[in-house]
């Protein structure tokens, strides 16, 4: 059974920091594309990076470039989002799926909120 379980959201001020986790289990993590996927209030879903299985070629929306890093451990089958410099408009449920673009994904997590407020 594929299971992904994020963990890691909270609150935060604005300029603050934020690392997010996804657990992988039930498929061969190193085979597959996995991507970050938010939902603010009131809005659709948002991609919002996206790692290779070897992660030579991360990618992320330019909402977030610069300040997110997507990176995974392939040993331990975890992705993980580094947020820094937040905004309140960061403010999101935030999901790892697996696949590399919305087309691909078939599995998501339970999701993690963020919340950037002071």
């Amino acid at each position: 059974e594929v299971q992904l379980v994020e963990s890691g959201g909270g609150l935060v001020q604005p300029g603050g920091s934020l690392r997010l986790s996804c657990a992988a289990s039930g498929f061969t993590f190193s085979s597959y594309a996995m991507s970050w996927v938010r939902q603010a209030p009131g809005k659709g879903l948002e991609w919002v990076s996206a790692a290779n299985s070897d992660i030579n070629k991360p990618t992320y929306a330019d909402s977030v470039k610069g300040r997110f890093t997507i990176s995974r451990d392939n040993a331990k089958n975890t992705l993980n989002l580094q947020m820094n410099s937040l905004k309140p408009e960061d403010t999101a449920v935030y999901y790892c799926a697996k696949g590399g673009i919305p087309d691909e994904y078939d599995y998501w997590g339970q999701g993690t909120q963020v919340t950037v407020s002071s």
